[in-house]
């Protein structure tokens, strides 16, 4: 059967129409580019026929055979950029009609095209922005049989706004740029401009290298046709843009530099980056476009997540079935931060724990913890959450991250409705192994008979465990110590100071007198679980957890108002009580004698729904086979 390709479709193009879709045959492919894959086309409409560079997104259906010398297709997005003088249509999006044909007609180059069908593409780097208006007209010479003329469609160009104020004549290169997709951006334009929505923005960052200090910011867009890059801003640009940048608003943004993406930093699925600079504009849509979603997410199944690479960034969505309590953090450069523990479940029979970093868990974190203990268990949608797979796969914030407390999406009301109809009781198995609920990544579960049995602390490095154990003894003699109130940076002093002979403490550290001390807790406690019993010593914030007061408090009990009944009842209250120890586990030199140490980090009430849902997954996960009841 004969096939008709559309006719003058190659000068149609050429004279900037970018919306018949048009059917074209095509009648070579070469593959081209050194450091990058890309395929250059020679495509024909049986009478002309015009280059093509295909975007790489593309190249798959070339290396499969989708498209090969002889296909006959569509083409659905495409623009047509000059190049040196040479005109090339750059092909975003087609569809193969017919995998193999003969070559229709007997096509030939129009004038100004390239001469010689086998000259190479110029190189990357040499590829220069076009001095040629993008509003020009392209006059392709008439066609043998005279066919009739038309009018070419060309896309409207993006007119600035009227607080632009003209500064001297406007140079032949200075005409507006027109508005394209995301998806269209290459190196190959000269001028061009884009309307998108920012989902992401990066917090400001200084940073100091061999050229001196800076300071860089990012953000990232999304446009009408889901396509999404990452922008960058250093130095004075970034003056230009921080504080005019804000996340859900459509900007039109033109006169960016496009450089290949750093993909160790950016996870956005474009192999371009935009850097703005000095002559950047950045303009402000002040009415809604509702084409352009407020975000988009690509989910992964949790089950996927545990053969997902480590350091993978990727979108998961689950409901929230525990938190913990935000911990303070010591980073290794010295600066403290939060750390907040989740834990995930979705419809595919698995569980993940979701780390949140510093802002997140003060947000967030303190809402979703707000709603779990209310006996609600929340949808959350994490965007581009960093995977690790220290000790089983696991979830962490990173600074581009965004966390959504249930959704307005499919996939969440269609997870809620899982949940709603029986997913809550539902076992699931962990893909973040031998961890408890919520628990950080060295939160390893152990009896107390365990920590002696399997010789914990006795290693190089300190052991980290958490115990479910109960309060049987504390000692009363020295349970609080003298120490420092004086700040050393942003941390307080702490050391344990000496009364001198005018009443005045004195801190042998600090060199320094002051009127008043502050009073913290060294308890010595005994905890028991139904393996067997161990002693524990109990610091500042530990100890006011156990005890329900302060140090200070106890100690006015005891010493100053020499109240032993009311100390005493305090003390036997505390009795008996259960808790999830942190514990760290190290060996120490007493005198000539090597002795573990058991120290309280941190102690939780627990938490009886967590637990049950605790040792369900432990059920699951050592009797595979089971049959649930």
């Amino acid at each position: 059967m004969p096939v008709n390709l559309t006719c003058n479709a190659i000068a149609m193009m050429n004279s900037g129409d970018v919306n018949s879709k048009p059917l074209v045959q095509v009648v070579d492919i070469k593959l081209i580019g050194n450091s990058q894959e890309r395929y250059r086309f020679l495509l024909s409409d049986s009478e002309s026929t015009q280059h093509a560079m295909l975007a790489t997104q593309l190249n798959e259906q070339v290396r499969t055979g989708r498209v090969k010398k002889g296909s006959i297709i569509q083409l659905i997005d495409y623009i047509c950029s000059t190049v040196q003088n040479r005109r090339i249509i750059v092909v975003l999006n087609m569809e193969t009609i017919i995998p193999e044909y003969e070559i229709i007609g007997n096509p030939k180059l129009p004038t100004g095209s390239e001469p010689e069908a086998n000259k190479s593409m110029p190189n990357n780097n040499l590829l220069e922005p076009s001095t040629r208006s993008t509003n020009n007209r392209y006059s392709a010479p008439a066609p043998a049989n005279k066919a009739q003329s038309f009018q070419p469609t060309i896309q409207p160009a993006y007119q600035p706004p009227p607080n632009y104020k003209i500064q001297g004549p406007i140079m032949k290169n200075e005409a507006p740029a027109r508005i394209i997709p995301i998806a269209a951006l290459n190196p190959y334009q000269g001028r061009w401009a884009i309307k998108a929505r920012v989902t992401a923005k990066g917090d400001l960052r200084r940073y100091n290298n061999a050229r001196g200090d800076g300071k860089v910011f990012s953000f990232d867009l999304l446009d009408s046709d889901g396509g999404e890059i990452r922008v960058t801003c250093f130095n004075a640009v970034v003056d230009r843009f921080y504080n005019v940048i804000e996340v859900g608003k459509v900007y039109l943004i033109s006169k960016g530099s496009l450089k290949p993406a750093q993909k160790n930093f950016n996870h956005l699925k474009n192999e371009w980056e935009i850097f703005l600079e000095s002559n950047s504009t950045v303009e402000l849509c002040p009415d809604e476009d509702g084409s352009i979603p407020r975000q988009q997410f690509s989910f992964r199944p949790i089950t996927e997540i545990e053969s997902a690479e480590n350091n993978s960034i990727l979108d998961v969505i689950g409901i929230v079935i525990s938190v913990n309590p935000s911990v303070p953090i010591l980073r290794k450069n010295g600066m403290e931060t939060q750390r907040r523990i989740l834990n995930l479940k979705d419809a595919s029979g698995k569980s993940v724990e979701l780390t949140l970093w510093g802002d997140f868990c003060n947000k967030e974190g303190q809402k979703l913890q707000e709603m779990v203990d209310s006996g609600l268990f929340p949808v959350l949608a994490v965007k581009a959450g960093k995977v690790n797979d220290f000790n089983g796969k696991s979830i962490g914030t990173i600074s581009s991250t965004q966390l959504f407390i249930d959704p307005d999406c499919p996939e969440a009301q269609g997870l809620r409705a899982w949940f709603e109809s029986g997913g809550r009781n539902t076992a699931s198995i962990s893909i973040s192994k031998e961890l408890m609920p919520g628990g950080s990544k060295n939160e390893i579960r152990k009896t107390l008979t365990q920590i002696k049995d399997e010789g914990l602390g006795r290693s190089d490095k300190p052991d980290w465990v958490t115990a479910k154990a109960t309060v049987v003894f504390i000692k009363t003699d020295n349970f609080c110590y003298t120490a420092c109130p004086l700040m050393i940076g942003d941390r307080q002093c702490n050391k344990k100071v000496t009364q001198s002979g005018n009443k005045r403490w004195l801190c042998d550290r600090c060199n320094q007198e002051f009127e008043e001390c502050d009073y913290r807790y060294l308890l010595q406690v005994q905890i028991q679980d139904h393996t067997g019993l161990t002693w524990v010593t109990a610091f500042q914030e530990a100890g006011e957890e156990i005890l329900g007061c302060s140090a200070k408090e106890m100690y006015l009990l005891k010493y100053e108002l020499q109240d032993d009944t009311r100390f005493g009842e305090i003390i036997r209250s505390r009795l008996f009580h259960q808790y999830l120890f942190r514990l760290k586990i190290k060996e120490e030199l007493y005198g000539d004698e090597q002795r573990v140490k058991i120290t309280v980090v941190k102690v939780d009430k627990v938490n009886y729904s967590a637990e049950s849902r605790y040792l369900l997954d432990m059920v699951t996960k050592n009797f595979p086979n089971r049959k649930q009841f």
